[in-house]
């Protein structure tokens, strides 16, 4: 049976800067996966419960803090603990090449650093997925031209006047004519005027 991957986009530590992180999240869900995002300042434990309770297949953490070799092997360490740890940990950050190749050979998947394509990253999550799973498991990505997409300015001028025309106009209630307005008017006067030279006369 196919199904979306799931993704857990986590922000441990005290680094504040989320931007790359919710970017990646959503870039991960334009590519037909389903993203659960933690927020800012989570402790390794957190990250760790929420992909338990959401039974993610990835676990993506985004460091710009500089604390990646303490973070990735704890958070590592207890999804092992957890019974977690066939799910892969990925992630990004600004982490040097030799702190790459180190995580890499104590378990840490594939990590990016800045200006690293969004494509790249939903590419290699499914293509780890893939080898887990086989390529049948997983629902296909969505295509670029099925996405909804808004038409020029001139067409939807056009068919706001379209749909306008073809609405009947509501009907008012119906008027006198302006000449029967008038000569009611015209009367009204006359009564009034007799009025008040009768009401002279009584004087």
């Amino acid at each position: 049976m196919q199904r979306k991957i799931r993704v857990l986009v986590g922000k441990p530590g005290l680094d504040g800067h989320d931007r790359g992180a919710k970017v990646v999240a959503a870039a991960l869900r334009d590519a037909g996966m389903e993203v659960i995002y933690t927020g800012l300042h989570q402790t390794p434990a957190q990250v760790v419960e929420a992909a338990v309770q959401e039974d993610v297949d990835v676990v993506a953490l985004s460091i710009l803090s500089g604390a990646h070799m303490t973070l990735f092997p704890e958070v590592l360490g207890m999804m092992r603990e957890r019974g977690i740890g066939d799910r892969l940990l990925s992630g990004g950050g600004i982490i040097p090449p030799e702190d790459m190749e180190t995580l890499a050979k104590m378990g840490v998947g594939r990590l990016f650093g800045p200006g690293a394509s969004t494509q790249d990253i939903a590419k290699y999550i499914r293509g780890w997925f893939e080898e887990q799973h086989g390529a049948a498991a997983v629902a296909p990505a969505p295509r670029a031209a099925e996405k909804p997409h808004r038409a020029p300015v001139a067409e939807r001028k056009g068919a706001r006047a379209k749909g306008a025309a073809a609405k009947p106009r509501r009907t008012s209630p119906a008027k006198r004519p302006a000449a029967a307005r008038s000569g009611a008017a015209a009367k009204r006067k006359g009564a009034e005027r007799a009025g008040s030279g009768a009401s002279r006369k009584r004087r």
